[in-house]
């Protein structure tokens, strides 16, 4: 039985006057987001976009579980012993011993790592990597004042995350290394492309991290000889990772196989997005569940159409139209064949469909970045959801209408800045840190061990 209050009573009066000033104080966009998204039901949405239908799917490996890599080249199995010799190659400044102008203060000056640092999700920080005749570190990185601009080991892009990079099975923004996979019926191109003949070891059948490290030790001026495995002492972890003289015989295979080994061992796993698949309820906020809500829409956001990986990026290469290096970074430094590297995937395959495609990269530890996109176009994840929101092509050689966005207009502010929310705290993990070494062999300072990074305090 209900019992309706006369209109003419005090209490229904205050009842009145209660219900007109909480709703006029509400903003236009408040949701009450508990009753749009729960943890039964985000995790009942991640399910239906696994491929499995699993939540398992979208969990990273634990970075000692070598069986569970993705992607694991046939030729380099995973072992503890490679990557923790990989480890150590990676920072170790003490192969810079090839530098291009000769003098002291230039050998041992740079790593692997003075492009990749963990503090910025493995990227330089800095719009372009610079290792061999730069100074200094991060987003203070700059040329020596001995090279010259074309003398300089840079980078026409900016260079990629290595956070989830076994999860890509082709190397580079154009996939050009790795015998198989994406590179399948390529085989043609190999021998004469731009970028050849570094892409001829893609006849040995190597996969793509194994073959790049190849061809990367050359171009990086990274030295593997007696200085290095006796007086440095590497020569006992080599022949603990390989046969005796495996080293000795395959120097550059051998520095690949372990670097590689130990790039596959870097997983974003403690990310709280992480931590909520494997059955912390309580890991994400209600924010940032309704932003994973909204990313795995593919209806209305559409991130999952390109971002579908346990990774967050994809297993192949889109145009949206981005700015190249020099359009947008006036002050970067040109590299040999930039036409070519501008063209993207068309500049590997020499197939004009492929123009201005480029890797769709992964997603976790993006708010670390300095910058984002091949071309460093963009500062802040906020510039990057706009770009994609609004999608319209900023490089004059892509038209609007041939990349692969569609403008999204029925997102509100706060739908915005939950996803926001999701991609720069629920996707990243807080010590990439853990995955650096404590020192390394040569007692170098390391990532970079230059005049200015010796007495900053980034040196380790």
């Amino acid at each position: 039985m209900f019992h309706v209050l006369p209109q003419n009573s005090n209490l229904f009066r205050l009842i009145i006057i209660l219900f007109i000033f909480t709703t006029a104080c509400m903003p236009d966009e408040t949701v009450i987001m508990d009753d749009i998204i729960n943890p039964n039901s985000l995790k009942m949405q991640i399910r239906s976009a696994a491929p499995n239908g699993d939540l398992n799917y979208y969990i990273l490996p634990a970075s000692t579980d070598y069986s569970s890599f993705p992607n694991q080249d046939p030729l380099n199995p995973i072992t503890q012993e490679k990557v923790e010799l990989g480890k150590l190659l990676f920072y170790e400044t003490g192969l810079g011993l090839n530098p291009f102008v000769k003098d002291d203060e230039c050998f041992q000056a740079y790593s692997c790592s003075s492009c990749h640092l963990p503090e910025f999700g493995f990227t330089p920080g800095s719009p372009q990597g610079l290792a061999d005749g730069a100074i200094d570190y991060g987003s203070n990185r700059k040329p020596y004042f001995k090279y010259q601009d074309h003398e300089i080991d840079v980078q026409g892009h900016r260079p990629l995350s290595l956070v989830n990079v076994s999860y890509i099975t082709n190397g580079m923004w154009n996939g050009m290394f790795g015998a198989g996979e994406l590179n399948k019926n390529t085989e043609d191109v190999w021998s004469e492309n731009p970028f050849a003949p570094a892409t001829e070891i893609n006849e040995t059948g190597l996969s793509g991290l194994e073959a790049q490290n190849i061809e990367g030790m050359e171009l990086h001026r990274l030295v593997i000889n007696d200085t290095v495995l006796n007086e440095l002492g590497y020569k006992p972890l080599f022949e603990a990772a390989f046969s005796p003289e495996f080293v000795e015989e395959n120097p550059a295979r051998a520095f690949s196989f372990a670097v590689s080994a130990y790039l596959r061992s870097i997983y974003a796993n403690q990310a709280p997005f992480q931590e909520f698949l494997k059955g912390d309820d309580t890991a994400l906020t209600v924010n940032q569940m309704m932003g994973a809500s909204l990313f795995f829409d593919r209806d209305k956001t559409k991130c999952m159409n390109c971002h579908h990986l346990p990774s967050f990026g994809g297993q192949r290469f889109a145009r949206i139209g981005t700015a190249d290096m020099l359009a947008s970074n006036p002050n970067a430094i040109p590299t040999a064949l930039s036409s070519a590297r501008n063209l993207g995937r068309g500049g590997f395959t020499q197939n004009t469909f492929d123009n201005y495609k480029f890797k769709i990269p992964q997603l976790y530890n993006t708010a670390d970045y300095a910058t984002y996109f091949h071309g460093s176009s963009k500062t802040s994840l906020e510039a990057v959801l706009d770009y994609k929101l609004k999608a319209e092509s900023e490089n004059p050689n892509v038209s609007s209408n041939s990349i692969e966005l569609s403008p999204i207009e029925d997102i509100t502010a706060t739908e915005k800045q939950a996803l926001l929310d999701f991609l720069k705290y629920a996707l990243r993990d807080p010590d990439l840190e853990r995955y650096m070494p404590t020192s390394v062999l040569s007692g170098n300072c390391f990532p970079n061990n230059d005049l200015i990074s010796i007495n900053n305090d980034k040196c380790h």
